[in-house]
């Protein structure tokens, strides 16, 4: 616990490189200040991310930001996360502000556009300081990232622009972790090295003791201390920001999901990654597919692009093989979509506009629409006595014999999801339907899994964060001056 008066009112955590720990860091912060009394809110500047979350206010959020207001022990909103940017393509993406979409932009096009999402950003934080007593700040990428540092808005943009103090993060388990550390402050401006207060080295094991000369060489060479060396903690279940983690148990029910060039919301999978008695493969371009009791058609950020990758792979004839030997095929969002005989996107919400045979394995026909659905749900299966929790994100109203078989009745009076007449397959726009220990006990139980049980998800959380939290108390003593 929290000895001593918390002296930084805004902390901002930036990282050599992508996926160096600045999330992970961030939400062991969040919970250490709010296990010492204080009203702590995460915040994130900017965040390109293909996983994102529907926050109470009906907004959209990377998912990160969200797992931190978990991890803070306060309700996610908008304003901590004021621009989400959802790619599309290799050089663009869906621009979201303060929750909704704002614009499709190529990256040249954003770059210009950077000035006014900066103040989008500064307009959210100044609300957040008005109502928390610490803001802590996650930056994106790395502030080394030279191309980038005109205009930014992520890391030491805004750093200088509210004039905070910042620690940089670097992971020791990539190797050349001292490298990382030197390296960025030398690609910094004198203001900005001026600001970093110290070091986190992030994901260590070993003998610490053959880790000292390495520390004291760096706290020499740079005049700034190394704050904590975080051990490596295995095993950790976290909503990921963005990278599929393929992680899975070796269990006897075997579930596949391919991974689509703009796969979304593969948080969708995170209880099938703890179940021990599931074996989840991700199957990626040219991979061999195994065979499986059931396959998950994950959400998409561009569902014709990534449905024509399914064609090109092979998947189609995998899927037909797969349900003539009495095999389950699951589809959620854009899988749900792809499942249909019909895709239409007249306005071209996705790319060209256009219409796209599915895969007609469920008889409904969808339409891309420029109004995005943001909104969590509650409710209950239509044919089981269980309840089911998520969320929607998603552009685009689908239709058909098939929905008149909905999965899902929500509190509200509305139904989601369609099945086909033989019960062998199933679609949803339903995230998060897996979450429920019950909903995944009810799924897996469809799809032909023995004695099936559900996981805690929301209790795997926030056990890991705990753990988290654990082992960063020293780092807050630092930062504290206890």
């Amino acid at each position: 616990m929290l000895q001593t008066l918390w002296p930084w009112p805004t902390l901002m955590v930036q990282g050599c490189t992508s996926d160096a720990g600045k999330s992970t860091v961030v939400a062991a912060l969040c919970r250490l200040l709010s296990d010492a009394g204080y009203r702590v809110a995460p915040f994130k500047p900017q965040n390109m991310a293909l996983n994102s979350a529907v926050t109470a206010d009906g907004g959209e959020i990377g998912r990160a930001q969200a797992l931190q207001a978990i991890a803070a022990r306060v309700t996610a909103h908008t304003d901590m996360n004021p621009v989400l940017l959802k790619p599309s393509s290799d050089t663009g993406a869906q621009v979201i502000i303060h929750g909704h979409v704002r614009a499709d932009m190529n990256a040249r096009d954003y770059h210009q556009y950077k000035t006014t999402a900066m103040s989008a950003v500064l307009e959210s934080y100044a609300r957040l300081q008005a109502q928390y007593d610490c803001i802590m700040v996650e930056g994106a990428g790395s502030p080394a990232e030279i191309n980038l540092r005109e205009r930014d808005i992520a890391n030491m943009g805004f750093a200088e622009a509210v004039d905070c103090p910042v620690i940089l993060v670097a992971d020791i388990d990539k190797g050349g972790v001292f490298a990382h550390l030197v390296g960025t402050l030398d690609c910094l401006s004198q203001s900005e090295r001026d600001r970093v207060i110290g070091f986190v080295i992030n994901k260590f094991r070993g003998d610490i003791s053959l880790l000292q000369g390495g520390l004291d060489w760096i706290e020499a060479k740079t005049g700034k201390p190394v704050l904590a060396v975080l051990p490596m903690l295995h095993g950790l279940m976290l909503d990921a920001e963005d990278a599929v983690q393929t992680q899975q148990q070796q269990g006897d029910f075997n579930i596949v999901v391919p991974v689509l060039p703009r796969i979304s919301n593969h948080t969708d999978f995170d209880a099938l990654r703890a179940h021990p008695g599931v074996n989840l493969h991700f199957v990626g371009p040219d991979a061999p597919k195994p065979p499986a009791d059931l396959v998950i058609l994950p959400g998409s950020k561009n569902t014709r692009n990534d449905l024509a990758f399914l064609q090109a792979q092979g998947w189609p004839q995998y899927l037909q093989r797969h349900l003539r030997y009495g095999g389950k095929l699951l589809g959620i969002c854009g899988g749900y979509q792809m499942l249909g005989t019909q895709i239409h996107d007249p306005l071209g919400v996705e790319g060209k506009p256009g219409s796209s045979a599915g895969l007609g394995y469920l008889d409904i026909e969808t339409t891309l629409t420029a109004d995005k659905t943001l909104i969590q749900r509650q409710g209950r299966f239509v044919n089981a006595a269980a309840n089911v929790s998520g969320y929607e994100i998603h552009m685009g109203v689908s239709h058909g014999a098939d929905c008149e078989r909905p999965v899902f009745m929500f509190s509200d009076g509305r139904v989601d999801g369609a099945v086909s007449p033989d019960g062998s397959v199933m679609g949803s726009y339903l995230h998060g339907l897996l979450d429920h220990p019950d909903a995944c006990q009810t799924l897996l139980h469809w799809a032909g899994m023995n004695n099936a049980h559900g996981v805690d998800l929301a209790a795997l959380r926030e056990a890991s964060i705990e753990r988290l939290a654990a082992a960063s108390e020293g780092l807050v003593r630092k930062l504290a001056g206890g």
